[in-house]
């Protein structure tokens, strides 16, 4: 009897019945954060202060001197992004590849910047993992992000920017990978994020057809319950090509029922059967980008 008499007034005091229950205390220190820069980055300094004391090896241009260095020269609200933790129990990883030149280091680094029209700052909690895959739909709540893969070269104590590439996302991140393109060995970075909505994930593939120092070619490839774009090599030239596959629902299952091939030419990309359709590749210069 004590137990159900504690479920029922339980039940009673969630649905109000007791009159208004709702603590506003959380509410508004999250609120405060959202729309307070100061807040934000006094939460930004506190965590990398626990982070340089939990750091067991150092080295010169870190993860650590790289968060420092974006907290002091980018706009509030600009973040170095973790990766997905995989358990729980997982300590932070950044978004962070190093690569070694003759007089540097190579740095390769996932940020994103809140929209400065936004009157909220966004927060990392909500970019990162499955669920923030759907922020897409709630922008307007959580504020819009901005992604940048950055290549950043390090020496004599220095971070200097070389290029700076926009990625055509609002939110799931999950990884950040070096890879190399087997059918041609060039190298490339493939930052991985969730696709909620297609129940699958997005690839936003970056290849150095120029070289390390050279704005990356970006395609994007996918896979979803209904959806998938996979790359591969059409016309022997250094630009990845792609197959896009067509699904039919029988009601019972969803099945290939065909894929169509798409090559890489003259900065769009061709349907092979029907030349007459063509894609844009995503276009890197960030204006042009939103304004599509």
């Amino acid at each position: 009897m004590l137990v159900l008499a504690a479920a029922l007034l339980y039940y009673f005091y969630t649905k109000g019945f007791f009159g208004d229950t709702t603590s506003t205390g959380t509410d508004d220190a999250q609120k405060e954060v959202a729309h307070d820069e100061s807040t934000d980055l006094g939460i930004q300094e506190y965590t990398l202060r626990e982070r340089i004391k939990m750091a067991t090896q150092r080295f010169p241009g870190d993860t650590l001197e790289l968060m420092e260095f974006i907290l002091k020269n980018y706009d509030p609200g600009t973040y170095l992004l973790d990766v997905d933790k995989t358990f729980s129990t997982n300590t932070p990883r950044s978004a962070v590849i190093y690569g070694k030149s003759k007089d540097s280091l190579d740095i390769y680094a996932l940020i994103a910047r809140s929209k400065k029209e936004d009157e909220r700052t966004v927060e990392i909690k909500n970019l990162i993992g499955y669920d923030a895959s759907f922020i897409d739909f709630d922008s307007t709540e959580l504020g819009t992000a901005y992604f940048f893969l950055n290549h950043y070269k390090y020496a004599g104590g220095t971070f200097s920017k070389v290029w700076e590439a926009p990625v055509p996302t609002h939110g799931g991140f999950n990884i950040l990978t070096m890879e190399t393109w087997d059918k041609k060995k060039i190298p490339y970075i493939k930052i991985r994020f969730y696709d909620a909505e297609d129940i699958g994930h997005v690839d936003y593939n970056y290849f150095f057809v120029g070289g390390i120092d050279s704005m990356p070619h970006l395609v994007a490839s996918y896979e979803g319950i209904n959806a998938r774009r996979s790359l591969t090599d059409l016309n022997n030239d250094r630009y990845p090509d792609y197959y896009e596959y067509v699904y039919f629902d029988t009601g019972r299952e969803i099945v290939v029922a065909d894929s169509v091939p798409f090559v890489f030419r003259d900065s769009v990309y061709v349907n092979t059967r029907n030349p007459k359709q063509k894609r844009k590749f995503y276009d890197l210069d960030f204006e042009k980008l939103n304004n599509k």
